[in-house]
């Protein structure tokens, strides 16, 4: 059972230390108990307060690692029940299905189509994560050849989708290595699929007809000392699926229901005829509140979408995404390449550093601290003043590689051109391109 504040406060070392962020050893011990802090954020918890402490620090859904390899993830460890109250921490996960029976060819053609399915998008590759197998006919071999096949042969990792114990077991032992999630125990097989899963230290799936269905099955792993798991109300009706999902999760964050503080997994590919549909139910649910996302395939036109509404929900909407303040040579540039200056606003690098590599011309791009801000922004905020502009060109180290002494700032912070020469003596100021797609011409221009 969590404990509170005061609880919380008499294993605390009560030096009001501040070193967690906040003045007092009380304060933190509320903010613990409210789940708004972190234990570790306190350096001086002894190992045995901490050991007491480990539930009541723990976040309201409890964080579950699937997998093994590049592909490896983690679902759950949220805290609040909509993002812009801080931010949530773990991705969905998508996954496709394949069946037990599917010819050693097709798996093979899917699977190299499926890894293809790879995006760059502000530095970071968006992909899907799992495959899962499902047991179509009780053939226990046929199934963990399967299983075994993904596992071995391509990045993903594995779900395995039976209920037939038997059959788990093979699958387990095919592709135990790279931390398979078993999907699913029900009330008949908890513990026969509960003690291979604490065996093997597997995450698993419980899987019953209803949240509250769901408790005593918990209730039942945690006994055995076994937390990775994830929770399927059993539901395939849209609608219902979704309410399970919204009551989960606010019984767990709302009412500080244990039980029920688990990451979800949900079934887009049996609730609708088509993978149009499922598109739009899986959309819903990466909103709304599913850890894991089973479609019955991948597509380009399916799984980008999903995977750029992922990103968007799963970005912390309090810090705007950046890339280090610094000097990036595109195109391999020289001592007389011309020299950019932008904001450190990670789409503005993105975009402006990808039309100087289309150019092909040689370029010196500076990118300044704006704490995460676009141009136009950043200088309406006083982030991207002229001073600062050429207090940091002078010491970003271009000097020491460039003898051009022209500084071509960004279009839309033409009003600090004055002021950046007055910091840099001898500089010409040029002012470039408002749009990122005129950079490339513009370039060209310079160096004709």
């Amino acid at each position: 059972m969590a404990l509170t504040g005061i609880q919380i406060f008499k294993l605390l070392p009560k030096t009001n230390c501040k070193e967690c962020g906040v003045p007092t050893c009380l304060a933190f011990a509320m903010n613990l108990a409210s789940g708004k802090a972190e234990l570790d954020s306190c350096p001086y918890v002894s190992d045995e307060a901490r050991e007491q402490l480990a539930e009541a620090s723990a976040p309201p859904i409890l964080p579950v690692e699937l997998g093994n390899g590049v592909r490896k993830a983690a679902v759950g460890g949220e805290t609040v029940l909509c993002r812009h109250e801080k931010t949530f921490f773990n991705a969905t996960v998508f996954a496709a299905a394949v069946g037990s029976d599917i010819a050693d060819a097709d798996l093979e053609t899917k699977l190299r189509t499926w890894n293809a399915f790879q995006y760059e998008r502000v530095g970071l590759n968006l992909r899907p994560e799992m495959v899962a197998v499902k047991d179509v006919s009780g053939d226990k071999d046929a199934f963990a050849k399967v299983a075994k096949t993904i596992a071995e042969t391509s990045e993903f990792n594995v779900i395995l989708m039976t209920e037939n114990v038997d059959v788990m077991k093979a699958g387990v032992e095919a592709c135990g290595f790279k931390n398979p999630l078993m999907c699913a125990a029900t009330a008949d097989t908890i513990d026969e699929m509960g003690a291979i899963a604490k065996e093997k230290d597997l995450p698993i799936v419980v899987k019953a007809d209803s949240p509250e269905a769901l408790e005593p099955l918990t209730d039942k792993l945690v006994a055995l000392g076994h937390k990775k798991v994830i929770l399927d109300a059993g539901s395939r009706d849209v609608k219902q699926a979704l309410e399970d999902q919204v009551a989960m999760r606010r019984s767990a964050l709302k009412n500080g229901n244990r039980k029920l503080g688990f990451p979800t997994i949900t079934f887009p590919c049996e609730m609708a005829s088509s993978l149009e549909m499922e598109t739009l139910i899986a959309g819903m649910f990466v909103a709304k509140y599913g850890s894991i996302v089973v479609l019955s395939d991948f597509t380009g036109e399916s799984i980008f979408p999903l995977l750029l509404e992922r990103l968007n929900i799963f970005t912390d909407p309090q810090r705007p995404m950046t890339v280090t303040e610094g000097l990036y040579p595109i195109n391999n540039p020289d001592e007389n390449s011309p020299i950019l200056v932008t904001t450190n606003f990670a789409l503005t690098y993105f975009i402006v550093s990808g039309e100087i590599e289309g150019s092909k011309v040689p370029t010196w791009l500076l990118i300044k601290d704006s704490e995460g801000l676009s141009v136009l922004t950043a200088w309406a905020a006083g982030k991207f003043s002229g001073d600062d502009v050429g207090m940091f060109v002078k010491k970003c180290g271009i000097m020491d590689k460039c003898k051009s002494t022209e500084l071509i700032i960004p279009g839309y912070a033409a009003a600090i051109a004055g002021d950046v020469e007055e910091e840099l003596p001898g500089w010409k100021i040029t002012v470039g391109p408002r749009e990122a797609a005129h950079i490339p011409a513009f370039l060209k221009s310079k160096i004709a």
